[in-house]
């Protein structure tokens, strides 16, 4: 189920990295919105809301939990602060989801810096400064495939549909 927005994706890739294997591999939405109940409790009643109001899952029920299975369990011996950040990225409520800003300014980036060795900056700066993909702001090279490079959403009528999977 199209559950996951961004930073939920986020949490998922960073608990994979962790762990080596997926968060929650569930074998359908329904068993994978089981498991993300069992870790991270009910969902919020919107979610519940477009569950029930779309017609792929008419008929189903989401099984409770028995027993609560917290990140804690499921990632020994994390930091804290990866847990944290876990935690934040994770959040069912995206209005107390933290966004990529907050994300980055979070204690789990405490001390990181990077920087780009200077033969990349300088071969960034040459490339922009040629005008390489001149007609475009953007530094990626055009994609000779037009239906990859319009504006237009992508056309999944070939049998690629997720269209009763909801964007919540």
């Amino acid at each position: 189920m199209k559950l996951l927005t961004a930073f939920l994706n986020i949490g998922c890739v960073f608990a994979e990295l962790i762990k080596g294997e997926a968060l929650w591999p569930g074998k359908s939405d329904v068993d994978q919105l089981y498991l993300i109940r069992k870790t991270l409790g009910d969902l919020i009643p919107r979610h519940m809301q477009v569950f029930r109001s779309n017609e792929f899952f008419a008929g189903v029920t989401l099984p409770m939990p028995e027993v609560r299975e917290p990140l804690e369990a499921k990632l020994k011996s994390i930091p804290k602060e990866s847990l944290e950040f876990l935690y934040k990225c994770l959040d069912k409520d995206p209005s107390k989801r933290y966004n990529c800003e907050s994300l980055l300014r979070h204690a789990y980036f405490s001390g990181f810096s990077y920087r780009l060795p200077t033969s990349d900056v300088e071969e960034f700066e040459n490339i922009r400064k040629s005008g390489w993909n001149q007609g475009s702001s953007s530094l990626f090279p055009n994609l000779r495939d037009n239906r990859l490079t319009s504006n237009s959403p992508p056309d999944n009528r070939a049998g690629n549909s997720f269209d009763h999977l909801p964007t919540i």
